[in-house]
């Protein structure tokens, strides 16, 4: 399992890279294994708002639909377009190409609540 360490969790299983006052989001690593080959991701507008914990999306796999969560309150810059033709990049690069949404981050104090990678890795066991 692929945790990088410059990232931050949260216990719904989305990642953060924050990069100034951009957050780019995507689920991890644990996430994509846990939810199978992946075949739809529903993604929000850009311009939207987003909610700390609250649904922003969801992502279809073969067994089943979950919930997209945003980790910080902000507002959407940018979606990743490409997982609407491609999905399965959240399987196969899910820190990378997979990226799902980028969001103008309101607050940066709520990146204080998530866990680094190794209370991540612990939290997954």
């Amino acid at each position: 399992m692929n945790i990088p360490k410059e990232l931050k969790y949260a216990k719904s299983h989305e990642w953060v890279r924050l990069d100034d006052d951009v957050a780019t989001i995507g689920i991890s690593d644990y996430a994509q294994s846990e939810l199978g080959d992946i075949v739809f991701v529903e993604l929000p507008e850009p311009g939207d708002a987003t909610i700390k914990d609250d649904a922003c999306g969801t992502i279809e796999a073969v067994k089943t639909v979950s919930d997209i969560n945003s980790p910080v309150t902000g507002k959407i810059m940018e979606v990743n377009i490409v997982l609407e033709d491609e999905p399965t990049l959240v399987n196969t690069d899910c820190y990378k190409a997979g990226w799902i949404i980028k969001v103008k981050v309101e607050d940066p104090s709520e990146l204080d609540e998530l866990m680094d990678a190794e209370a991540y890795e612990e939290f997954v066991g």
